[in-house]
């Protein structure tokens, strides 16, 4: 696949999104914008992480056909893109911390994560999950180990040693233990960091979480984040656990995300033994789903832990209740990383997994507000950027059937409007003034409403989550664009399009399709709607940074609508949005 080059550092070209940027030309977008200022995390992640199910014996073996499985489940293609390496990968001989290197910094625990040849075991493992066209994640936590002061070990790169920057401090590694503190005032602290960031990323480390981090902790976070940013490699960056909402600025600032609780599964404390979580423990996030409302958004979310969902009965969930928690946690835009064993996925829990109506609604990065919280009947909105409205309604029991309401100008939806169970894909039909229904325990109704007249003078981004990006296409950011971003890599070849979904009309008639674009000269768009043969619209303007407008007359059905944008001889323009009025 060649190298990269970013920033001061090179390393080896990972996959995904990482090796688009590598091997296509600049489509004239600067860096996302995001405090951290990492270029990843504008959607809420997407995986697999070890610990829920393989816990504390992860092996390349089992990490290998975990990415393995995400591929060939076809969870990969749906968007699930990172494979998690959790605790346990290092060598702990005891208390006294893990073991380090010369260079102060863990070693791999070879007889789980076997070299090969002269590439770490970890590397390994990073470039088996590369091949399966996904990303890898590795796990640390804040400080330095005691063996690293025992050994007095050199800072990479410096005069310095980490006696010069340790301190007496104890620092949280729940399993292994002796870490201590780093005075980061002191020099050599942060090039420390550095040198630990560089060999993740070196081995093609894509995600990193540091566990066992809160207030105190912010110096090893704000280490952290510049240490990822200075390696030149895209990497995701994920705090946990339990972190305090009043320092959501911080987090947010720092950081892709953080975990808003303690662990999701209940270890042996279940309601079934043997099983990764339970009813109870998924209720706990209804709250925190609310009150970290504010504070997730592109770039930046509130994680409410592993997903529980794909293993049947060994989840410690029913049916009804994986669909629930996958739909609170696509209801506030969390991470969707799984914690369950993707080579023992059964076929109906793997369709809630692949759902893209679903998935959609946790990747437009728009939180969900509570707008019904009464007893057994929980309810959460958001509106959507084409107008439309998600509920959710939800059974907070897990023992009894309850009947939950709300009124639908609460949503912020007046009059009627066109529903869709997201679940089933099956339409609902008119709906108005309050919205009801039965509910099993623990069961949840996942709405879309498309309020009457929304058709008129939508406007839907072009990097909208609920659209299609087919080949190349690709969202990139675009300061003069009305959302932020833009897609690129247009045509060129009939693989590589957009279609804009979710337009949807009371009636069938002619519409004014206004279409926001970008180009240097002139190039051509073929549109396509629900179809149809192609219209060809040429157009013209000055930059790739300044978005004109062209419109065509266009023929919509009654119901829902698509329209595709393409070029299949040369390259098309960069797509804004589209307004349908």
């Amino acid at each position: 696949m060649g190298l990269r080059t970013l920033g001061i550092k090179t390393w080896t070209a990972g996959v995904g999104l990482a090796v688009v940027a590598a091997v296509l030309p600049p489509i004239g977008a600067a860096a996302p914008a995001h405090a951290e200022n990492n270029g990843v995390g504008l959607t809420p992640a997407l995986g697999w992480s070890s610990w829920s199910s393989v816990r504390k014996d992860p092996t390349a073996a089992k990490v290998d056909a975990q990415a393995d499985a995400m591929k060939a489940s076809g969870l990969a293609a749906a968007g699930f893109q990172y494979v998690n390496l959790d605790d346990f990968w290092y060598q702990c001989p005891g208390s006294q911390g893990p073991n380090v290197d010369a260079n102060g910094r863990w070693v791999t625990d070879t007889t789980k994560f076997p070299a090969s040849g002269s590439t770490d075991g970890i590397k390994a493992v990073a470039d088996h999950v590369h091949a399966d066209g996904l990303q890898f994640g590795l796990y640390v936590t804040p400080g330095v180990s005691q063996q690293a002061v025992a050994q007095n070990s050199a800072i990479l790169g410096t005069s310095y040693h980490v006696k010069d920057i340790a301190t007496t401090t104890a620092e949280k590694n729940y399993n292994c233990k002796g870490m201590v503190g780093i005075d980061y005032s002191k020099p050599g602290a942060q090039q420390f960091i550095d040198s630990w960031a560089d060999e993740f990323a070196s081995w093609g480390v894509d995600y990193v979480k540091i566990d066992g981090v809160g207030t105190p902790d912010v110096p090893d976070i704000q280490a952290w984040s510049k240490a990822l940013v200075q390696t030149g490699r895209p990497i995701h960056l994920e705090l946990s656990n339990n972190l305090a909402i009043g320092s959501a600025a911080t987090w947010k600032q720092y950081s892709n995300g953080w975990r808003t609780s303690g662990d999701i599964e209940c270890y042996t404390k279940c309601t079934t033994p043997g099983t990764l979580t339970d009813w109870t423990h998924v209720q706990t996030r209804f709250g925190q789903v609310a009150s970290w409302q504010p504070d997730g958004g592109p770039g930046a979310f509130n994680d409410y832990d592993s997903l529980e969902v794909g293993n049947g009965s060994a989840t410690g969930l029913t049916d009804a209740e994986q669909q629930s928690q996958m739909s609170l946690w696509a209801l506030g835009s969390g991470p969707l990383i799984l914690g369950t064993d993707l080579t023992q996925l059964n076929a109906t829990e793997l369709g809630y997994l692949k759902n893209r109506r679903v998935l959609a609604v946790d990747q437009d990065a728009i939180d969900a507000s509570r707008i019904v919280d009464n007893g057994n009947q929980q309810v959460y909105s958001k509106k959507e950027k084409d107008g439309s409205v998600v509920i959710g309604l939800f059974n907070y029991s897990g023992t009894d059937s309850t009947t939950v309401s709300v009124p639908l100008s609460a949503a912020g939806i007046s009059g009627s409007g066109t529903a869709t169970d997201l679940w089933s894909g099956a339409s609902l039909g008119s709906v108005s003034g309050t919205y009801s229904v039965n509910l099993g325990p623990g069961a949840v109704k996942l709405i879309r409403v498309v309020p009457s007249g929304s058709g008129s003078g939508v406007t839907i981004e072009a990097e909208a989550a609920g659209n299609t990006l087919a080949g190349a296409a690709r969202v990139a950011t675009c300061a003069a664009c009305s959302g932020g971003h833009k897609v690129g890599y247009i045509g060129n070849g009939a693989a590589n399009s957009v279609t804009i979904n979710g337009i949807t009309e009371a009636a069938a008639g002619s519409h004014t399709l206004t279409i926001a674009y970008l180009v240097s000269g002139s190039r051509s768009f073929s549109i396509s709607v629900n179809g149809g043969p192609d219209v060809v619209e040429t157009v013209s303007g000055s930059s790739f940074a300044t978005p004109a407008s062209a419109s065509v007359t266009v023929q919509l059905n009654a119901g829902a609508n698509t329209i595709k944008f393409h070029n299949d001889t040369a390259y098309a323009p960069d797509l804004d949005a589209i307004t349908v009025s």
